[in-house]
């Protein structure tokens, strides 16, 4: 019965949507022919990912969230140091790093929901910030903040276009993974606590329970990107951990409109590209980032792609997501 309701509730913007994704990141890099725009289209593909794991907590449930990038960072120093001080095989390193930016956000996770809005906000930017303290100052275990270079990687993988392939397929079956769980009862919970956290309890829903899970599984899957991240750059840094990274995602979201799936790459897209293009002509590339908020703010008040479902009659504001 979930199913064919799942299946009728497909709607055709969903289709449009998931076939630009998949021509974007999937056929144009073959058509491009370019080193460059495998690299770039590799990065924001990352980070757009990030931004989707970042937006199960912000768009769906409503958890404004400055510490992801503890755990987009953890992932990424727990591979590296799986990797070279562990001497661990590829096989066996990948699926621990992943797991352990989980367990990080299972550990942390009660501490930070027991509080609301702009307080939750505040406790996991103190948590992100601490965690980063500690890995730019442990020069004897993560490198200080010289961080990690020269990270190896299976010989499969020396070759940019299988690297980007490899990256795709992990990321495509990760934002399927986030995109039933947006659509699913369980996402269904997490929109009703969103829109009533105060009304949610009489209808039998246990909030910090749930608040809890979509914690997890957001910093598992921010933990993935981080990963990848590492597997792709093969160095790290600390400021991978640093605040401005978790602002750069929560730019992303609401540039690209949060209330939205694909919005946070949509919004990927734009900054990565303003960042990595834009940037090789001109170090006042901040001015472009700077006006197209102002443009968006002001034309778009829903994010780019929140308005666009707007102005085709997609109801997807937030209260009708």
């Amino acid at each position: 019965m979930y199913i064919h309701k799942f299946i009728a509730g497909i709607q055709k913007r969903d289709i449009i949507e998931w076939s630009l994704f998949v021509f974007i990141f999937g056929v144009l890099p073959l058509l491009m022919r370019s080193e460059y725009w495998v690299y770039l289209s590799t990065e924001i593909m990352i980070w757009g990912f990030f931004a989707i794991a970042f937006n199960l907590l912000f768009g769906l449930t409503g958890l404004l969230s400055f510490g992801q990038a503890a755990f987009f960072g953890i992932g990424a120093y727990s591979y590296a140091l799986l990797i070279m001080n562990a001497k661990l095989p590829f096989a066996i390193a990948l699926p621990i790093a992943i797991i352990i930016p989980a367990f990080a956000a299972f550990v942390l996770g009660p501490l930070c929901i027991r509080l609301k809005e702009v307080f939750f906000a505040l406790m996991t930017l103190a948590f992100s910030q601490l965690i980063w303290a500690v890995t730019f100052k442990w020069y004897g275990f993560t490198g200080g903040d010289n961080g990690i270079q020269g990270i190896p990687a299976p010989k499969v993988l020396n070759n940019p276009l299988t690297t980007y392939y490899v990256i795709f397929i992990v990321v495509f079956v990760c934002i399927v993974l986030c995109w039933l769980i947006r659509n699913s009862p369980f996402g269904s919970i997490l929109k009703s606590i969103r829109e009533n956290r105060d009304r949610a309890p009489f209808l039998g829903i246990n909030i910090k329970r749930y608040q809890l899970a979509v914690f997890i599984i957001s910093g598992f899957f921010c933990g993935v990107a981080g990963v990848l991240f590492a597997l792709f750059q093969r160095s790290i840094h600390p400021q991978l951990m640093y605040w401005h990274t978790s602002g750069d995602v929560v730019l992303m979201t609401i540039l690209g409109g949060f209330s939205t799936f694909f919005g946070s790459m949509l919004g990927a897209i734009i900054i990565v590209f303003i960042r990595d293009f834009i940037s090789a002509y001109t170090e006042y590339w901040l001015i472009f980032v700077g006006s197209i908020i102002l443009i968006c703010v002001i034309l778009f008040p829903k994010g780019i792609l929140g308005s666009i479902h707007s102005f085709f009659g997609s109801n997807h504001s937030i209260k009708g997501d």
